[in-house]
């Protein structure tokens, strides 16, 4: 199975192609948005901002978000879940949109929040597959949600925060599966089993 993994061009995407390996498919990097829809599934990761990011794909965003909401199997972890929504107060630009909503900073006094926590109120098949409940988190905003798609929650000091969301083949998560452990890269799994059917 091939998958595309789209590059930002601002971060390292060693440990996600390396976890994309682990679950038997063959990652395709690219920083070209074209090139990144033609594939069985795209992923979206989870290094850098928001700004250079959304600009990156700015001129084949609407290109970009119709594949998605199409049902081309989507995986967007961290900052790639962020930008399938509309907007974010970490910069200007657009975000696809595939989710109503803005992505705003942790409303909290340890910020980032880097380490450890746990999946809350899950009910995420993907997720239950995995066994996955403790993962692992590496940032300072999160996505605010309609409630309908959420299918997971995480806390920090206070903040309660949508760690899945989820529409159709699209999956946005907030934490870092290829960090997680073995049940992280048996959630990447799972989701590229999914696609593949």
């Amino acid at each position: 199975m091939q998958v595309s993994i789209f590059d930002y061009r601002v971060g390292n995407l060693h440990s996600l192609t390396k976890a994309v390996v682990a679950a038997g498919a063959t990652p395709v990097v690219t920083s070209d948005p074209i090139a990144a829809i033609h594939a069985q599934a795209l992923i979206l990761p989870g290094v850098g901002a928001w700004e250079p990011a959304a600009e990156h794909f700015a001129r084949e965003r609407t290109l970009l978000a119709e594949h998605i909401a199409a049902g081309l199997p989507t995986l967007g972890i961290c900052l790639g879940m962020q930008l399938l929504f509309e907007s974010s107060d970490e910069g200007p630009g657009a975000g696809l949109g595939v989710f109503s909503g803005r992505v705003t900073r942790l409303s909290a006094h340890s910020v980032p929040q880097i380490g450890w926590n746990s999946l809350d109120e899950s009910v995420e098949d993907l997720a239950q597959e995995s066994d996955l409940r403790e993962v692992y988190y590496a940032h300072s905003y999160v996505c605010r949600a309609e409630a309908g798609v959420v299918q997971a929650w995480s806390e920090h000091e206070g903040d309660r925060f949508p760690a899945i969301v989820r529409h159709g083949n699209t999956v946005g998560v907030q934490f870092h599966p290829e960090k997680s452990s073995a049940p992280g890269v048996r959630f990447i799994r799972a989701f590229l089993e999914e696609a593949a059917r």
